[in-house]
């Protein structure tokens, strides 16, 4: 499955990434935090024009394009995130 727009700002709004204030790009910047440092950051395009897909998420997310899915899907949980970030070492013990 293809991560659309809207499963892209599924994922934001799941993972409570904020959105950086930087506006010259033509995607929006998220920056996903753990206690105050950020972890992962993506890029959400702008236009409605017809959606190309955000492939580039998982890598961003440090995760298996299956289970990017699963945070659009719900199959994945934050908590679910977290744990592997900590298990890949992105998130110190």
């Amino acid at each position: 499955m293809s991560i659309t727009k809207d499963g892209a700002k599924t994922i934001a709004d799941k993972l409570h990434a904020t959105l950086s204030p930087k506006k010259n790009r033509p995607h929006d910047l998220y920056h996903v935090r753990h206690n105050g440092r950020i972890i992962a950051s993506f890029g959400i395009r702008r236009s409605s024009k017809r959606d190309k897909g955000h492939g580039h998420i998982p890598a961003a997310l440090h995760v298996s394009p299956h289970q990017a899915d699963g945070l659009v899907e719900c199959n994945v949980s934050e908590q679910d995130w977290l744990s592997l970030m900590k298990e890949k070492g992105i998130i110190p013990s």
